[in-house]
């Protein structure tokens, strides 16, 4: 195509110009609506959002001029925090050829791909995410783009591969034939005992990951038989959470079982991830240790969906996908009226990644109210990254992460489904 051709395309793509960033001394003032004051979860009347750079400069209330500011006109919307997902897949997305893309596709297939779901992503209000598991450390070169202003994307906050057993769910060469499943070790994520623990997490330091992910219960989009039995020995657990804190990481953990949960959490990890079999103890412990639940409810209905078609998975698989997908929904319910700490967070690549959104929906159809799961995505995820002090909620000095949809989301959950305006960082990257 020839440069003539192609520069019309270039001026029609609806997103900020790649290597776009807030000029230092660049001024906007958002007008908003209304606001949603995520710390004291209270939706306020008519506010202006002052942004200098990268920052919020002043919150304030009513639309009274800014000097010399640019004005973005949003008095017609809702503005809330960027949104943070906290259990995202941005490297790979589901498919009905999935059991065999393995085969087919290169790593240059799916990093070129990723940057087409960060984008998504992105546009869809979610401005900060967790990566919590890929090969090839394909999502910190991701992360490491997007940081550069090349692609637009997410803020990612990567834990490179995920940790787990021989055999277990991070051990991707579960359900190979003998002579290409190898020995995966503690490189590759896959440990076996306390030395292993140590060294997987020293290789993840060099592989400039932000937190780690373990895989202490069996999953569901995996080959094996079961979803929910323990894959890791306390002591196992314990070693990597040492470990992580030696070198500043906090520990994820993918759990179904209860027993695996039960693990994790004395083990001192900082979330439990999918929980669908906790039970009260599970949540009593988790209160006690002040440990995050991140349920992914629209993992669980999405895999419950493809199920009951025939082919989209193997059989041992949509036998897994159908017990444990309608569980998840429940058991979020069920610990937020416990009092367990909840963070949002979907499993995006699951589903089809940009719906992330439908997770606000089935949280108020738990039970959840419209302000927590509000809150879920905004102070609570923030706090969980212990990134609270620049992100979560619109006050000065923090990251000029804002997004805005129109009506009352609070009125209807659903309008979170339709964000219509997303700034990152002072760069407008979707606007009405």
């Amino acid at each position: 195509m020839s440069a003539l051709k192609l520069a019309p395309l270039l001026l029609a793509l609806p997103f900020a110009a790649s290597g776009a960033s807030a000029d230092a001394g660049s001024v906007q003032a958002l007008q908003c609506g209304h606001l949603v004051d995520t710390v004291q979860g209270k939706l306020l009347d008519a506010h202006t959002i002052v942004v200098k750079g990268t920052r919020i400069s002043t919150v304030q209330a009513g639309h009274a001029p800014v000097a010399g500011a640019t004005v973005i006109d949003l008095r017609d919307q809702t503005c809330l925090p960027g949104l943070i997902d906290s259990h995202t897949h941005l490297t790979g997305e589901t498919s009905a050829t999935g059991g065999t893309d393995r085969f087919r596709l290169n790593v240059a297939d799916h990093a070129i791909r990723s940057t087409i779901f960060a984008r998504r992503t992105l546009e869809a209000g979610f401005t900060t995410v967790r990566n919590l598991g890929d090969g090839s450390n394909i999502s910190v070169a991701l992360r490491n783009a997007i940081n550069q202003g090349l692609v637009p994307g997410p803020r990612i906050f990567t834990a490179g591969a995920a940790i787990g057993s021989t055999g277990g769910h991070a051990d991707d060469t579960d359900g190979l034939r003998a002579d290409l499943q190898g020995d995966p070790g503690p490189k590759d994520g896959i440990i076996n005992g306390v030395d292993d623990a140590w060294k997987t997490v020293r290789q993840h330091y060099k592989d400039h990951v932000d937190l780690l992910k373990i895989m202490p219960s069996g999953g569901v989009l995996d080959e094996s038989a079961s979803a929910d039995n323990p894959q890791m020995t306390v002591e196992e657990i314990e070693a990597i959470v040492k470990a992580a804190h030696d070198y500043g990481f906090t520990v994820a953990a993918h759990a179904h079982g209860a027993e695996a949960i039960r693990r994790a959490v004395i083990a001192g990890v900082d979330s439990i991830e999918h929980g669908t079999f906790m039970n009260d103890e599970d949540m009593k412990l988790m209160k006690q240790h002040g440990t995050w639940f991140v349920p992914t409810i629209i993992a669980g209905r999405y895999v419950a969906e493809m199920a009951e078609k025939p082919g989209y998975y193997l059989p041992q698989v949509a036998a897994k996908a159908g017990a444990v997908g309608p569980l998840i929904q429940q058991t979020a319910g069920r610990a937020y009226r416990a009092g367990v700490k909840i963070a949002f967070g979907t499993d995006a690549a699951v589903y089809p990644h940009g719906q992330n959104a439908k997770e606000f929906q089935y949280m108020v159809e738990a039970g959840i109210p419209a302000m927590y799961a509000l809150q879920s995505a905004t102070t609570h995820a923030a706090q969980l990254l212990k990134k609270d002090k620049d992100l979560g909620s619109l006050e000065a000095g923090k990251l000029a992460d804002v997004v805005a949809v129109a009506g009352n989301p609070l009125d209807d959950i659903t309008r979170m489904q339709n964000v219509r305006f997303v700034m990152k960082d002072g760069v407008v990257y979707k606007q009405p």
